[in-house]
């Protein structure tokens, strides 16, 4: 039977606490092992906190989080895109096919590693990390899409 968790959160970083908490708890409460509630709640953190630097919250101030069980379980991240999106769009979907380039994520994780400490703290702001850890940690497969109303959804579906 398939259970679902829709959180709306404004824009702050304290909502990326409630995003960790809620989820893992809903997890926990379906009986998923610790360990997996953890990894997905994660996700969770990880793609808020991607929504809430890269979102444009110019006129609509809200990201959808919602995690879904069933066949599979996975998450969906949901936030207003701006004039900057063609790039944006652009960088996320690099990201992401250089991830899957990697026979498995742990291999791209150890990379990206070993390229974010070689840069001067400054360069790291867009590093790709939390959406290489998403992958390797989370055992996520990452995807993404543009709705009809310029939102952009990030997926993770847990891979187990």
């Amino acid at each position: 039977m398939s259970k679902e968790l829709v959180l709306h959160i404004s824009p702050e970083w304290e909502e990326i606490e409630k995003v960790r908490l809620s989820s893992h708890h809903f997890l926990r409460s379906l009986g998923f092992s610790s360990e997996t509630a953890d990894a997905i709640s994660m996700t969770a953190c990880e793609l808020t906190e991607n929504a809430v630097k890269y979102g444009d919250f110019s006129t609509r101030r809200e990201i959808t989080v919602t995690l879904k069980t069933g066949g599979k379980l996975s998450l969906e991240v949901r936030s207003p895109i701006g004039a900057d999106a063609p790039r944006q769009l652009r960088n996320l979907e690099e990201s992401i096919l250089w991830i899957r380039g990697y026979q498995n994520p742990m291999e791209a994780y150890v990379e990206k590693l070993k390229t974010v400490t070689a840069q001067p703290l400054e360069e790291t702001e867009a590093s790709g990390l939390g959406l290489t850890r998403t992958a390797y940690e989370g055992q996520s497969w990452l995807d993404f899409y543009v709705d009809e109303g310029r939102f952009l959804c990030v997926s993770a579906v847990y891979q187990r």
